[in-house]
């Protein structure tokens, strides 16, 4: 049934089916993992990375060869991890000691566990997690070192929002809600950061801006609580922080009541404002990466989030259903993260504009969400200046006005020392035809003489009478 209808809608929408044929045959990974050289557990545990994620798998297994292992057993150390946390089955009481020594297991051979509840998507996992203890012996101790610490600090923050009964009645503040965040996704950055910076493959400056690599999980883990709201309120879970939904009704459940949709719509527009203020540095971060699997495994995952960002915003489905982006949007989004920064930031940008139209003017946030997105595309301004035509034209005409005026200098430099050389010229050559004809030139600095020749010309002069005819 379910196959019938994908098939008819992706016959209705034949550009979500390009973007899958497109992703399917044209896709060429940079790297590919070669299956005939790995042990049977390390199959295993690729097995178990295609059964615990979709969109990860597929990137973690293009990364080149000595990023490859250590993050897909990164990630599922941590999926484990996650999968204890997040079994309502599992009491307080067991959690929180496994959680605290889930590090210790990582060097048991042939710990597993068998008592998540019979509903939990990822109990195989640890059913047959002997098998990620027998690839983890295996790696560079430079990568076990930063799984292992990763680990630790997870595992207490869980531990320590497991035990702490105002928890269970669902995020307080802010700032808890950011601390949450940080323990379930930014430690993920934090690890990442570590291993492609000892791999090579990143920029070492990462290394002094973890707050970028914080931003990171802090944008995917915000998206997920935000899109994911009404499955957590069906398990009886709240993330939603205290301090924000409490402005817009009196209990949590009036949430997803259609009475308050209105102010459910404005609460979820202040959770999608919270989750904006991420993407500059998410896109900062992705600068700083050097290889190209490595861009494609950090890129795909943010594309994908702020997809999601906006399909969730000013969307009434997400207190009553479950959305997510549909399968070609995945594809078309994953074949532009797979190219480089500008097209990413495009993807960006694209997205940023779509929740801009799609604000509402009545809604209390609608001017703080304009300038969020406004500044996501003033920052993109910044690594790539958008060549626009009319500005261009009037760089290009203030150059030629520019190169003008200059020309029209010299020239006017050069027509006056031409008036100049013609009036020399002509100068010369009236006294060199005087000279010619006797003119005494030597005798206008000869007083004497000057006077001599005054009298002389007096002498010369006498009176004529005028007789009478």
């Amino acid at each position: 049934m379910g196959g019938l209808k994908d098939a008819l809608y992706l016959t209705f929408h034949p550009n979500q089916l390009r973007s899958i044929v497109q992703w399917k045959l044209w896709h060429d990974p940079v790297h590919s993992r070669d299956p005939s050289k790995e042990s049977p557990t390390l199959k295993s545990c690729f097995q178990l990375l295609n059964m615990t994620s979709r969109s990860f798998a597929t990137v973690i297994q293009e990364l080149q060869p000595e990023m490859l292992v250590p993050i897909a057993l990164f990630y599922l150390v941590l999926r484990g991890l996650d999968t204890i946390e997040d079994d309502m089955t599992l009491s307080a009481k067991t959690k929180e000691p496994m959680l605290r020594d889930f590090y210790k297991y990582l060097k048991i051979d042939g710990w597993t566990f068998n008592d998540s509840g019979p509903d939990e998507k990822d109990r195989e996992l640890l059913v047959h997690f002997d098998d990620v203890i027998v690839e983890l012996k295996k790696i560079d101790k430079k990568f076990y070192d930063v799984i292992e610490d990763i680990t630790i600090k997870m595992g207490n923050g869980m531990a320590d929002y497991a035990l702490n009964a105002e928890f269970q009645e669902g995020v307080k503040t802010v700032p808890e809600y950011e601390e949450y965040c940080h323990y379930v996704a930014g430690l993920v950055g934090e690890g990442l950061t570590r291993i492609f910076v000892q791999g090579n493959t990143a920029n070492p400056a990462l290394m002094d801006r973890m707050e970028l690599s914080e931003s990171m999980g802090q944008f995917l883990q915000k998206t997920n609580i935000i899109r994911d709201v009404h499955e957590d309120f069906e398990d009886k879970r709240r993330f939603w922080p205290h301090e924000i939904w409490s402005k817009y009704v009196d209990k949590w459940e009036d949430m997803f009541d259609p009475k308050y949709r209105t102010q459910a719509m404005y609460c979820s527009s202040e959770m999608v404002l919270n989750a904006l203020k991420h993407a500059d540095d998410c896109l900062f971060y992705m600068a700083g990466i050097k290889e190209q699997s490595v861009f494609n495994f950090v890129a795909i995952p943010q594309t994908m989030a702020i997809a999601t960002l906006e399909l969730v915003f000013q969307n009434p489905k997400i207190f009553y259903s479950h959305i997510k982006i549909t399968k070609g949007d995945a594809c078309h989004l994953m074949m532009q993260s797979t190219q480089n920064l500008h097209v990413v930031c495009d993807v960006f940008k694209g997205y940023a504009r779509r929740i801009a139209r799609k604000n509402d003017p009545r809604d209390p946030h609608y001017l703080d969400i304009s300038i969020a997105c406004g500044k996501i595309e003033q920052f993109i301004e910044t690594l790539f200046p958008t060549q626009d035509a009319k500005k261009l034209k009037a760089a290009k005409d203030a150059e030629g006005q520019q190169k003008q005026d200059t020309s029209d200098f010299w020239e006017a430099i050069f027509l006056l020392f031409a008036v100049i050389f013609a009036l020399a010229l002509v100068s010369g050559l009236m006294l060199g035809v005087a000279w010619y004809f006797g003119a005494r030139f030597d005798l206008m600095f000869d007083k004497e003489a000057a006077a001599s020749l005054k009298a002389a010309a007096k002498a010369t002069v006498t009176a004529v009478p005028h007789e009478e005819l």
